[in-house]
């Protein structure tokens, strides 16, 4: 059976919400899933799934929430090559704070992609002034992302 991650970084717990609401749509399209809030760079490398999604919010200027702000500088600084990593992302942010709106989920994109990461599909960005629920829009972004990107893998 495939496996897929969902690493989550969150302040409050929306994001941690999103992870546990999308969870049963990969479970139904066939994959072991395991969410991690604490995630290690060895949870992406060493002990690899065959597919990860991140849940990221943002905070302060656009920051890492503080979960996964240590995850983030272990790839910083040790420079992995990540090309066997195939990734989707959910970014939830606050577009009134204007230039740093889904910066958490926006910053860990590129890092990935700087470090060979294969982003399959679009990333998905949850404006909370729009969408008080964040699952409301995560929800059906993941359903497309499974059907549009072939990871049915029952």
């Amino acid at each position: 059976m495939p496996t897929l991650k969902i690493i989550v970084g969150t302040v409050y717990g929306g994001a941690l919400d999103v992870a546990e609401q999308v969870k049963p749509l990969f479970e139904q399209a066939g994959y072991e899933v395991s969410i991690l809030e604490q995630p290690t760079l060895a949870d992406i490398t060493d002990e690899a799934a065959d597919l990860t999604l991140f849940c990221v919010s943002t905070t302060g200027s656009g920051d890492y929430p503080g979960g996964i702000t240590p995850f983030a500088r272990s790839i910083n600084e040790q420079h992995p090559a990540l090309v066997e990593l195939r990734y989707g992302l959910i970014a939830l942010g606050d577009s009134s704070y204007g230039d740093t709106f889904c910066g958490g989920g926006r910053s860990l994109d590129a890092l990935l992609e700087d470090h060979g990461a294969q982003r399959v599909g679009e990333r998905l960005e949850v404006d909370a002034m729009e969408t008080f629920m964040a699952d409301d829009a995560a929800v059906p972004w993941a359903e497309a992302w499974i059907d549009e990107n072939g990871l049915r893998a029952e």
